[in-house]
């Protein structure tokens, strides 16, 4: 058995007086994709932002429980919160390219991070990114533009890049492709595919379809509590809980 590379015990998170996640135990596989579904307002995305600790910009946002990535507590006093957002990279549900250039978007974690020791291993590994991503054909030509003057999902695309450009072991997707057209959202899962052969992927998405086609894992979350996790093939055909079901089949949603 592989051991998981995220561990999570007991997450409550609570918004003010609300709580929006009930004692959740979720432990999470190493080049896997691991899909959160349910309905809107059922948690799935506090709990993706636990575990890059992105609610920490919430003042009002209280979290209990444990999240550990390879064994170590992200919550402890002496976690560097930088660092750990460059091993678990975020990609969200609107393409946010930086007001720069398509180099400098991808360059951008690189310089910050300082992961590079010359200008020549710098231009190398934003080619590596860009071509990681997909995007090299569609951009070499034109680095030095404009990272907005890129179409949806090739944007969604140049934000894969720069996430991937420091070489993180996980990333989190918020629903990623909820804002592009069916021919770049099948781009962008054919990548998601082709990175979880080097990363650790848990995606957000609204579309169950999305989550059986690039899933190999799949929890299902319902008015903040993990209802069901498991299989993706399992989860979809054979759940074990009524609610589960009843999502699947659309009688709730």
């Amino acid at each position: 058995m592989v051991d998981p590379l995220i561990t999570a015990r007991g997450i409550d998170v609570f918004y003010d007086t609300t709580q929006a996640l009930f004692n959740v135990d979720l432990d999470i596989l190493p080049n896997k994709v691991t899909a959160l579904i349910g309905p809107s307002g059922c948690g799935k995305s506090t709990f993706l932002r636990v575990i890059n600790r992105m609610n920490d910009l919430v003042p009002s946002c209280r979290i209990k429980g444990t999240m550990a990535i390879d064994g170590q507590d992200i919550y402890a006093p002496a976690v560097d919160v930088v660092a750990l957002r460059a091993q678990v990279g975020m990609v969200f549900q609107k393409p946010n390219p930086f007001p720069k250039s398509i180099f400098e978007n991808v360059a951008y974690g690189l310089k910050i991070h300082k992961k590079y020791s010359s200008k020549t291993e710098l231009e190398d590994r934003v080619e590596w990114s860009l071509k990681s991503a997909g995007l090299w054909n569609e951009v070499a030509d034109r680095l030095d533009q404009p990272g907005n003057s890129l179409s949806g999902g090739q944007q969604q695309r140049l934000c894969i890049a720069r996430t991937i450009a420091v070489q993180p072991k996980v990333i989190l997707m918020d629903e990623p492709c909820s804002a592009l057209d069916p021919i770049a959202t099948a781009l962008v899962e054919e990548l998601i595919d082709n990175l979880r052969r080097d990363y650790t992927i848990v995606i957000v998405t609204h579309s169950m379809q999305q989550a059986a086609r690039i899933s190999q894992r799949t929890a299902f979350f319902h008015l903040g509590t993990l209802v069901e996790f498991g299989d993706t093939k399992t989860v979809f055909t054979n759940p074990t809980d009524e609610r589960t079901e009843n999502y699947i089949t659309g009688r709730i949603g």
